[in-house]
C-alpha cells in the first residue's frame, strides 16, 4: 500500500500543472462551501453571544423581537415583583425595562440609508450586559438627550461618532460615548435614556423587561408562572434562546443558498477531476500494464488511482480552507430579518466547518476518480504492454 501511495503522489508531482488546475477548481468549491458556512456560523455566534444564560427577556406574547413587542407599565411592574430576580451589590434589582425602536441613518461614504436599532436603556442595562464596555467618552446622563453608540454603528453611520449629533424623534441627540460589546449584536445599537426615548417616540409602553436570575435553575418555574398569569400576555425566554431565535431565519437561508451554490459548482469540479484522472489513465497505459505484469492485482490498481483522486481532493480542500480562513479578518453587515435592523458580524471558522469541508473535498475526489480507477483496474495486461 505504501508503494501505491508514493506512486500516486509521484504522479501528481509529475503532472504539476494539471494537478494545480484540478485542485484549484476543487479549492474554489470548498472556498464557497466553507465561506457560506462561516457566514452562517458568524451570524449565529454574534447573536447567541449577545445573550447571557442567566438573563431572561420578557416580551409580548407571539412577538418575534423587541421591536415588535409592547409590555405595559403595569405588566412590567408585575414582572418586577417576581422573587427569582437577582439583587445587585447596591441592593437594587438587576432588572431593566427597555424600549427598542428602529431609525433610519445614512452610512458614511455612500449616504445609503439603513435601519439602526435604538435602545432606551435603564440604570441596570449595562450591569446586565457585562460584555458592553464604555471605551470612549462617558455614559449618557439620565433625563438628557444624550446617547452612546456601539463601535460598529459609530464607524459605519453618519452622526454616530463621538461628539456628533443625530436627529430623530423630533430631537437632536448628542453622542457622548462609544461602547464596545465585542463580537455581539449590541455593537450595532445606539443606547439612550429609556424615559427620554419613550417621550421622543411617543411610546407609552416598554418593548421588553430584562432581568438576571438569582438561580438560573429557577427559569422553568418562573416561565410557567409568568406565562400563565392572566394579568400578563407575555413570553419569557432565556436571553441566549431569544437571540438564537433571531439568527434562525437568516442562518437557514444562508445554509440553503450555500448548499445550492456548492452543488452547482461541485458538479463542475467533479467533472474536472474525472477528466484529469481519465487523462492520467490514458497517459500511463504502459505503466499500468507493467504493474499488472509485476503481480499487482486489480484491487491495488483501483486503490492507487482512487488514492490519487482523493489526494487531489484533499489538496483542493486544504487550499480552499486556507484562503477561506482569511475571511475571519473581515466584518460585514446585513439586515437582521427578525428585527429589520442592520447587524454587523464576522465570519467564524470552527472545527466542525473544517472537517465538513475536508470531507466534502474528499467526496468530490472520490466521485471524480471512481470511473477512471475502474477503467485502469480492468485494463487488459497484454494490450497495455503493447502500447509501450
Amino acid at each position: 500500500m505504501s508503494i501505491l501511495f508514493f506512486y500516486s503522489f509521484r504522479n501528481l508531482l509529475t503532472r504539476r500543472l494539471t494537478t494545480a488546475l484540478t485542485a484549484g477548481g476543487m479549492a474554489l468549491v470548498v472556498f464557497v462551501f466553507a465561506s457560506v458556512l462561516m457566514l452562517s456560523e458568524g451570524l449565529k455566534k454574534t447573536l447567541v453571544d449577545t445573550g447571557s444564560y442567566d438573563n431572561v427577556v420578557v416580551i409580548r406574547k407571539a412577538a418575534e423581537s423587541e421591536v415588535q413587542s409592547g409590555v405595559e407599565r403595569v405588566q412590567a411592574s408585575i414582572v418586577e415583583s417576581q422573587p427569582e430576580i437577582a439583587m445587585g451589590k447596591d441592593g437594587k434589582l438587576l432588572l431593566a425595562k427597555e424600549l427598542v425602536v428602529l431609525i433610519n441613518l445614512p452610512k458614511r461614504g455612500s449616504d445609503k440609508p439603513s435601519n439602526v436599532e435604538i435602545r432606551g436603556a435603564a440604570e441596570k442595562s449595562m450591569a446586565l450586559r457585562p460584555q458592553v464596555k464604555l471605551v470612549e467618552g462617558r455614559m449618557f446622563r439620565t433625563g438628557s438627550a444624550e446617547i452612546i453608540a456601539g463601535r460598529g454603528v459609530a464607524k459605519r453611520f453618519k452622526g454616530a461618532g463621538l461628539g456628533e449629533t443625530i436627529r430623530f424623534g423630533m430631537r437632536d441627540w448628542t453622542v457622548v460615548g462609544i461602547f464596545d460589546a465585542g463580537n455581539t449584536g449590541f455593537n450595532s445599537e445606539i443606547w439612550g435614556d429609556v424615559d427620554q426615548m419613550m417621550q421622543a417616540f411617543r411610546r407609552p409602553v416598554y418593548s421588553s423587561v430584562i432581568f438576571k436570575l438569582a438561580n438560573p435553575s429557577d427559569f422553568d418555574e418562573l416561565k410557567a408562572r409568568i406565562e400563565s398569569d392572566p394579568r400578563l400576555s407575555v413570553d419569557a425566554k432565556r436571553e441566549t434562546k431569544y437571540y438564537a431565535d433571531q439568527s434562525e431565519m437568516m442562518a437557514k437561508f444562508l445554509r440553503i443558498l450555500g448548499i445550492s451554490l456548492t452543488a452547482i459548482f461541485s458538479l463542475g469540479a467533479v467533472i474536472g477531476a474525472m477528466i484529469t484522472m481519465y487523462a492520467a489513465v490514458s497517459n500511463r497505459v504502459s505503466e499500468i500494464g507493467t504493474l499488472r505484469a509485476l503481480g499487482f492485482q486489480k484491487g491495488s490498481i483501483h486503490a492507487a488511482f482512487l488514492m490519487e483522486s482523493l489526494l487531489l481532493g484533499f489538496i483542493g480542500g486544504c487550499s480552499g480552507l486556507f484562503f477561506a480562513s482569511f475571511l475571519q479578518f473581515f466584518t460585514i453587515s446585513t439586515m437582521n430579518w427578525q428585527t429589520f435592523s442592520e447587524l454587523a458580524f464576522t465570519f467564524s471558522l470552527t472545527p466542525e466547518i473544517i472537517w465538513k469541508s475536508l470531507v466534502f473535498s474528499l467526496v468530490m475526489g472520490l466521485v471524480g476518480g471512481l470511473l477512471p480507477a475502474f477503467r485502469a483496474a480492468n485494463m487488459n495486461i497484454i494490450e497495455a504492454l503493447r502500447t509501450s
